[in-house]
């Protein structure tokens, strides 16, 4: 029994450090801040970086474990898919997201996901903060809504519009 188990753990090693070869997960980039949305408070915003930033803008912060994979693998697929639903940094260009949706995901409970929240103290919101958020964010997008349109060159509001 003991030889078995010695060879499983030598197997789950060896395909531990065969998996970190795989270069999916280690793109760490945060291009630049086109446009931060006008937030309503600081209040929201503070709230909004702790609990949103980390896969909805271009200033996410990547710990350690998110160079290991199969951890990488999984965050990179978050914040790759969440800047491209919603990013509070580039404002400027269209966001595949809806403002209602957006107030409601939150409101609902919905994001931060519970994975994020583990390792991430600022993400772990009170109903209250849950509600302070969600009715932050209402009034940030009804002042300042995401742009419109397609996602091609010109469409969309430029750099400093004020609507």
């Amino acid at each position: 029994m003991k030889k078995w188990a010695l060879g499983g753990l030598i197997v789950l090693v060896a395909l531990f450090v065969l998996i970190q070869i795989v270069p999916y997960g280690r793109d760490h980039t945060n291009p630049p801040v086109t446009q931060e949305v006008k937030w309503d408070s600081a209040r929201t915003r503070d709230l909004a970086v702790g609990a949103c930033y980390d896969c909805h803008s271009n200033l996410t912060t990547w710990p350690w474990y998110s160079n290991v994979a199969p951890m990488s693998w999984l965050i990179q697929k978050d914040v790759d898919e969440g800047r491209e639903i919603l990013n509070f940094t580039e404002w400027n260009r269209p966001q595949e997201s809806e403002s209602d949706e957006i107030v409601e995901v939150v409101r609902e409970g919905e994001m931060p996901p519970w994975q994020y929240e583990p390792l991430h103290p600022a993400g772990r919101l009170s109903s209250s903060e849950q509600g302070e958020l969600a009715l932050g964010l209402e009034r940030t997008l009804a002042a300042d809504p995401p742009a419109a349109g397609t996602s091609e060159p010109g469409s969309g509001r430029e750099d400093g519009d004020d609507d």
